[in-house]
């Protein structure tokens, strides 16, 4: 009984020594860079010299910088909504329908998360090159091209999640709502759409941070002049190497964590994540 003991106790041990270790190295790369955006040296050297807050306003007071937040923000909220509409719709067909090709619509539907964003950005510059010369339409650079392709990497954690949250969902609820006199319509509202309420919300959270920090297909689809604030930080790293691009991270940082700390206030996202 007592080797037995010993040998759950080195289990439990060696199981918190790997959390430990992979925590770790998820949080040495925030915990830099957060560091970092502090540092007084324009030129990053260790050990610091001292500590500063000037780089936050010199982020600030960069246009390409607010003008990129702007973009980014606008083209994720965009991308975010056009992905909820399509996505939750997609994740009830699959969950509650029987039909020939399902599982290939599943997995073609999460494809755009397993696409390397190169590809994907070559693929939807090719496609909407071919659209605009067929339709006259300004499709190509503009921000309505722009999130057009951000939807396609919004709906796969729209798709996964909201199908996670209806594999929990015992549709004898729905079934006794309209037995009682709902109809179709009322009982999803009433009763469906508030038990998979974690699901939509952490697929759009999650969907909206992957639109907000997107790089590679973005740098296919911008035309000249127009920006997001992934490109204008590889455009500054070009020409400079300072703690800006740090306080930049550190503020995108911020305003993640804050989103998703508000919401699993109200919706708790571990539910379904």
């Amino acid at each position: 009984m007592t080797a037995l003991t010993d040998t759950r106790r080195l289990g439990r041990w060696a199981l918190n020594a790997v959390a430990t270790l992979a925590m770790a190295y998820i949080l040495t790369p925030l915990a830099s860079v957060t560091w970092l955006a502090f540092w007084s040296q324009e030129i990053p050297t260790f050990p610091p010299e001292g500590y500063t807050l000037r780089w936050f306003g010199w982020a600030l007071a960069q246009d390409k910088f607010v003008s990129g937040f702007r973009v980014s923000l606008q083209v994720g909220i965009a991308a975010t909504l056009l992905g909820l509409l399509l996505g939750t719709p997609a994740a009830l067909a699959i969950a509650r329908r029987g039909f020939a090709g399902r599982a290939a619509v599943n997995q073609l539907l999460l494809m755009p998360l397993i696409v390397p964003g190169v590809v994907l950005g070559t693929s939807l510059y090719v496609f909407q090159v071919e659209a605009e010369i067929a339709t006259e339409w300004p499709i190509l650079g503009s921000v309505p091209g722009l999130i057009g392709g951000h939807t396609l990497i919004v709906i796969p954690w729209v798709v996964r999640l909201v199908t996670a949250s209806l594999a929990g969902f015992d549709r004898a609820i729905e079934e006794a709502a309209m037995n009682l006199g709902a109809n179709p319509w009322t009982a999803f509202f009433r009763v469906t759409l508030p038990a998979i309420r974690p699901g939509i919300v952490a697929g759009g959270l999650f969907g909206f941070v992957t639109s907000f920090g997107n790089l590679e297909m973005s740098l296919f689809l911008l035309a000249p002049g127009t920006t997001t604030l992934p490109i204008a930080i590889l455009q500054y790293l070009e020409w400079r190497l300072d703690p800006t691009v740090a306080a930049v991270s550190v503020m995108q940082i911020a305003l993640i964590a804050a989103a998703m700390l508000i919401t699993d206030r109200y919706v708790k996202l571990a539910r379904v994540v």
